[in-house]
């Protein structure tokens, strides 16, 4: 038997591994958060690695979600090993197929990163509700609570579909689990071969369809047959339990890692219980330990096999001295009596009377909670707030617990923060921009440390769902004990802010515990860092005592000819103040990791990085402790001019904090009021575009091409210029269907996002300096209040009348108003200018519906 390493690597990667690897034909269509499963599959195929059997699998990318399951279908039916990917709606369109692969009892393995179903919105983050609706397919269901149970559980299900001919939907929560950094033990070919016995895969490769011996399969019947023939596949389903069982002792024998359908952890005569599955039972299971170790009867049940329910295994995981059980959903079914866990287990209850020892009368009493829906946080002071609910005399019957719900009242209130974890355990938060380096760099960090030293290591990264150019918070964790913390970092020790404007937009002090090391990328030295920032951090750092540390990133960068990537500056800073490795380990491994991350691309590149390294220590400077002085205060999320559901949600959520928000605070069918794109002003370019009117060949392509509709054009009579502010810029119209009116170009420069596709697309260059354009990219922070003046008096211009435009080119219709602005989109979008264009084509009697996604 080969030797098992440690690795570090997400969820995703780690459930594609043992997927790539037991599989001859990979179906694929990406949607997130699931696409990195894919993606791998079709990387490592591209590369020539094999699977078990020697072969290389091959890859399919189809069209769409249901081609992909045809695609699955097909292919099984051919005796081939097979799998796919997915999650939410892709999930949903596989549902045909499903039947189909189930009723025909097909071996067959689908690995689902759990994400949240369109309803009144769309969301793309985690909860259970696609697997939920997937449940009355046939399909065998198993659930990972963790990284290191998206790999185990990966094998163990390609085991048990073999041995039990049910096809299995293995699934852990999106993002929480298929994003988490950690490391785990890696299992090695060896393994594999050990689980899926080549016995089992020939008898799948029989079963498929060949003209060596041909059958009928998926005949029609009417309903003298129907009937008895669904019925005939039911002993496979009373039998796979204990099929999954013995797959879980065969690999508790291979690796010492022990699972059940039902796993019970907590106190051996618990009286209250929580029954969970999914990343949920990790946050569970943490706390109940500290519980127990208080001298509290808790204990939490963790849901592994979902379906086929086995109600024998559950009900030997429950200790006799239970009184209370809340069963925790973490998806919501409207209009049922219950979420789909509670009623099975109220179905078990009632159904296994006299075991373990109770009669109909003394059995739990069993109550129902919703929590985490589209990734909502769900931590230990909630599960503290379930037990402290059950401990009453009448526990409600139905509750959600980690919002406040002031409409129907199903809320639980929630305790206080509930610190588990340990002191030696280094705790880290960083603030960042999407596609700005910092989630690289931590999760390199997270690399070196987790496979460098006898360390743990953690890393969950929060993103916003604009993506690129939007905020990233990385939550790393370090320790010398495992790491099963799947909630977010609330005390760290270590606070990152990488873009200086973010201290504007949220309270990035708000997770720094007392002392703390605070580093800031800023472009204002140590000397005059202090009168730069606003009151409330001033305050935070103050009142919180933080060590306090900036440097210039982004002038380092520069300096070494890196542009604007800072993510190798900002880490190596981070190693020398967090104390997680000396120093000199710590640099020489980050070089490491560039060398692995970037030797391919050229020595030139690698040296420019290296420099960064050196440099970054020189650069960094300590800001010597104050107090707080300054007058200026965080600017209010959004104006006061702004509309009164703004002022009230909006803006909220804009300071990143619509976990406050009550449920009446929204409205009850998803409609959302119109033009609140406008009060978000992100604010991340580091440079936008400065026009030149007298290079400006006015052909409007810079308006045309911009994703977000922050650079416009307008036309109009000379006298609307009066009052303009004196840095507002106009030219005379060179066109003859409007002789005689002044043109301007004009930047948001709060919205824009520094993509420089307007300067790209620009023609008109200076003969004489070619590298200068009517637009040249320049920084933001000193132009951005006069823009800002600029853009207001902008936007008070008449617009065109749209009956009087010919719309025959690019350039007249960029003279109409834009209807979608300042979207949500990636900084760059090829798709956003398409839609833009439209409302500017079709004016407001444009009807315009979407799906999902982009």
């Amino acid at each position: 038997m080969s030797t098992r390493s440690l690795i570090t690597c997400d969820g995703n990667t780690a459930a594609a591994s043992v997927a790539h690897r037991t599989s001859e034909v990979i179906a694929i269509y990406p949607i997130t958060p699931s696409s990195t499963m894919g993606e791998l599959a079709d990387e490592w195929s591209a590369k020539g690695r094999k699977n078990i059997w020697g072969g290389v699998p091959q890859v399919v990318e189809m069209q769409s979600e249901g081609g992909a399951a045809g695609c699955v279908h097909g292919a099984l039916q051919a005796g081939a090993m097979t799998t796919t990917f997915t999650a939410s709606q892709g999930l949903l369109l596989m549902i045909p197929n499903m039947y189909k692969i189930a009723g025909e009892l097909t071996p067959f393995v689908m690995h689902v990163a759990a994400r949240t179903l369109a309803t009144h919105a769309l969301s793309i983050f985690g909860d259970h509700s696609d697997v939920m609706a997937c449940r009355q397919t046939g399909f065998a269901m198993l659930a990972a609570s963790s990284v290191q149970e998206a790999h185990d559980f990966a094998l163990v299900s390609q085991s048990a579909t073999l041995g039990s001919r049910i096809p299995f939907l293995h699934f852990f929560d999106g993002f929480r689990t298929s994003h988490e950094v950690t490391k785990i033990e890696e299992l090695t070919d060896d393994d594999i071969r050990s689980m899926v016995p080549d016995a089992l895969v020939d008898r799948h490769r029989a079963h498929g369809l060949t003209p060596d011996h041909p059958v009928l399969r998926g005949t029609a019947q009417n309903p003298d047959t129907f009937f008895q023939a669904s019925e005939a596949s039911n002993p496979a389903y009373l039998a796979c339990p204990a099929v999954v069982k013995d797959s879980f002792e065969r690999f508790a024998a291979l690796t010492g890692r022990t699972y059940l359908p039902f796993d019970y952890s907590g106190h051996p005569e618990a009286e209250r219980l929580i029954v969970v599955m999914g990343s949920g039972a990790e946050t569970a299971r943490e706390t109940v330990a500290f519980l127990t170790a208080r001298g509290e009867k808790v204990g939490v049940v963790t849901v592994r096999l979902y379906r086929p329910f086995s109600i024998p295994d559950f009900m030997a995981a429950l200790p006799r001295t239970t009184r209370t059980i809340a069963v925790l959903d973490r998806s919501k079914e409207p209009g049922a009596p219950g979420e789909p866990m509670y009623l099975d287990v109220i179905t078990a209850l009632y159904e296994a009377e006299g075991t373990p020892a109770w009669t109909l009368e003394s059995r739990p009493r069993v109550v129902a909670g919703r929590y985490g829906l589209s990734s909502k946080e769900f931590t230990p002071a909630m599960v503290k707030s379930v037990f402290d609910e059950l401990a009453k005399e009448k526990p409600r019957l139905h509750f959600t617990i980690g919002i406040v719900d002031d409409v129907t009242h199903l809320s639980l209130p929630l305790t206080d923060e509930l610190e588990i974890e340990p002191e030696d355990r280094v705790r880290a938060v960083f603030y960042g921009l999407g596609s700005d380096g910092t989630v690289s760099a931590n999760k390199n960090s997270i690399s070196i440390i987790g496979e460098g030293t006898d360390l743990f290591a953690q890393g969950y990264f929060v993103y916003d769902s604009k993506k690129s150019g939007a905020s990233t918070v990385s939550h790393l964790r370090f320790g010398p004990q495992p790491i099963r913390a799947a909630w977010l970092v609330t005390k760290a020790s270590f606070v990152g802010c990488h873009q200086f404007n973010l201290l504007e937009q949220y309270d990035v002090l708000a997770t720094a515990a007392p002392g703390a090391v605070f580093l800031l990328n800023s472009a204002y030295g140590p000397d005059d860092v202090w009168d730069r920032l606003p009151f409330e951090v001033q305050e935070g750092i103050a009142e919180k005592q933080l060590r306090f540390h900036v440097i210039d990133a982004y002038k380092v960068a520069r300096d070494v000819g890196l542009g604007g990537r800072i993510n190798t500056i900002m880490q190596t800073c981070f190693f020398a103040l967090a104390n997680v490795l000396p120093p000199e380990d710590a640099i020489r491994r980050i070089k490491d990791a560039i060398k692995k991350s970037y030797g391919k691309r050229g020595e030139a590149l690698l040296q420019k990085n290296f420099a960064a390294v050196d440099l970054a220590l020189e650069n960094m400077h300590s800001v010597p402790m104050r107090t707080a002085s300054t007058s200026r205060h965080r600017a209010p999320s959004v104006p006061i001019a702004a509309p009164e559901f703004v002022q009230r949600v909006t803006s909220v959520m804009l300071a990143g904090k619509g976990d406050l928000l009550p449920v009446s605070a929204f409205p009850v069918d998803g409609t959302w009021p119109v033009g609140t794109a406008k009060w978000e002003k992100r604010n991340i370019a580091t440079e936008i575009p400065v026009w030149d009117a007298d290079l400006c060949v006015q052909c409007n392509k810079c308006a045309m091409v911009c994703p977000h509709a922050a650079i416009r054009a307008k036309l109009y009579e000379p006298d609307h210029l009066d009052g303009a502010p004196d840095t507002f810029k106009s030219t005379n119209f060179r066109g003859t269907d409007w002789k005689g009116w002044k043109y301007t170009i004009q930047v948001a420069a709060e919205d824009c996002t520094g993509c420089m596709l307007c300067r790209m697309v620009c023609p008109a260059k200076d003969k004489a300096n070619p590298r200068h354009k009517a637009l040249d990219m320049l920084p933001q922070p000193p132009l951005v209040e006069a823009e800002r003046e600029n853009y207001s008096f902008f936007l008070d211009l008449p617009e065109m009348d749209r009956t009087a435009m010919k719309l025959n080119d690019v350039k007249s219709t960029q003279f109409l108003q834009p209807l979608f602005e300042y979207s949500g989109a990636c900084s760059g979008c090829g798709e956003t200018p398409y839609i833009k264009l439209v409302t500017q084509l079709f004016g407001d009697r444009a009807l315009i519906a979407n799906a999902t996604g982009c």
